[in-house]
């Protein structure tokens, strides 16, 4: 059995997991995507988020405005990233490539 390896200091895996996520950046204490996707690809993907939010227990800000989808994860209140909403960040990735395909 494997025991869990041990992570640096928390920025270190905050940075490497924005270099794998890639289009998110860090705002502040928040995780931010902009995406670009027409009414009905947002609708698709925001039942989407839906689904994986409900399951990590979390609630992103997703705001529709000219065109673009833009989500917000994390704490507005000054609470440091968690695993989880780095965690959703992936799996909205993922969502945004099967709903809107390739780019």
């Amino acid at each position: 059995m494997r025991g869990r390896k041990a992570r640096g200091a928390r920025s270190d895996y905050l940075s490497d997991a924005l270099a794998v996520l890639g289009g998110w950046t860090q705002d502040g204490v928040q995780l931010r995507r902009v995406l670009v996707c027409d009414d009905s690809q947002h609708a698709a993907l925001t039942e989407r988020i839906k689904v994986a939010a409900d399951t990590l227990r979390l609630r992103p800000r997703i705001h529709r405005t000219d065109g673009h989808t833009q989500i917000l994860l994390g704490a507005p209140d000054g609470q440091a990233i968690t695993d989880g909403e780095v965690t959703l960040a992936a799996r909205i990735e993922d969502a945004y490539r099967t709903v809107v395909g390739p780019q």
